[in-house]
């Protein structure tokens, strides 16, 4: 965990947390399907200081989107260009390799397959499960 903390005598210490750590924590939460108490547990944070993060993030989203695309006449000339140039595109990416997991407890074998593009997911409730 990125976390400093501040020296005060007699006091509380409080934690100040890298703006990185707080960025992938958030990225975490925002992930389908990801309980948000979770994701704090997992990382030794407050869920109420987590949301507030998540929210921030959020609202912060929405203030760099981009305007609307302006409509532009359908008899409208684009502007000239001083000749194709033509690009190379990647070929369909291969569909990512399943996450997959088996567990062996007192005799029952658990098989599990999680789909790569949920890792940080599979990670925290691997966590949870192994407690």
């Amino acid at each position: 965990m990125h976390t400093s903390h501040s020296e005060a005598p007699g006091r509380r210490r409080r934690r100040k947390h890298s703006a990185e750590f707080k960025a992938s924590v958030v990225q975490a939460c925002l992930q389908p399907g990801v309980s948000m108490a979770a994701v704090a547990l997992a990382n030794g944070l407050n869920a109420t200081m987590l949301r507030k993060w998540v929210m921030e993030a959020e609202r912060v989203q929405r203030h760099s989107v981009l305007p609307a695309p302006v409509a532009v006449p359908s008899n409208a000339m684009p502007p000239e260009v001083g000749g194709f140039v033509a690009l190379q595109l990647a070929s369909e990416p291969a569909a990512p390799a399943d996450i997959r997991i088996e567990l062996q407890r007192m005799g029952t074998t658990i098989s599990v397959r999680w789909p790569s593009t949920a890792a940080t997911e599979c990670a925290v409730w691997l966590r949870e499960l192994l407690r």
